[in-house]
């Protein structure tokens, strides 16, 4: 039988997955493996576009209802909050 997570390593899970996704979706050949543990503004060294910013916000608010049963509200606050510390450079190309 498969070991229950405790509430603190299913927010891990959560957060690894999260930016997992969010490589995915910029299309950048990295992991959260590749980033943990750097001291320095990894997030900056990769760009993704406006519109795959919000398909991973989506995605995440998504996840996040599923995964610990937050209401709309909350999963885009938090969805929010994880886009501003983690998220990756992005930009309108439309813009450009």
């Amino acid at each position: 039988m498969a070991k229950r997570l405790s509430y603190q390593e299913k927010k891990t899970q959560a957060f690894v997955d999260i930016i997992n996704e969010m490589f995915i979706i910029a299309g950048h050949q990295v992991t959260y493996e590749d980033i943990k543990g750097r001291q320095d503004a990894w997030y900056t060294q990769w760009s993704m576009t406006e519109s795959q910013f919000d398909e991973w916000q989506k995605w995440g608010q998504k996840y996040l209802k599923k995964k610990f049963r937050l209401s709309e509200v909350f999963a885009q606050r938090e969805m929010g909050f994880i886009g501003l510390m983690w998220g990756l450079t992005h930009t309108n190309k439309n813009l450009i």
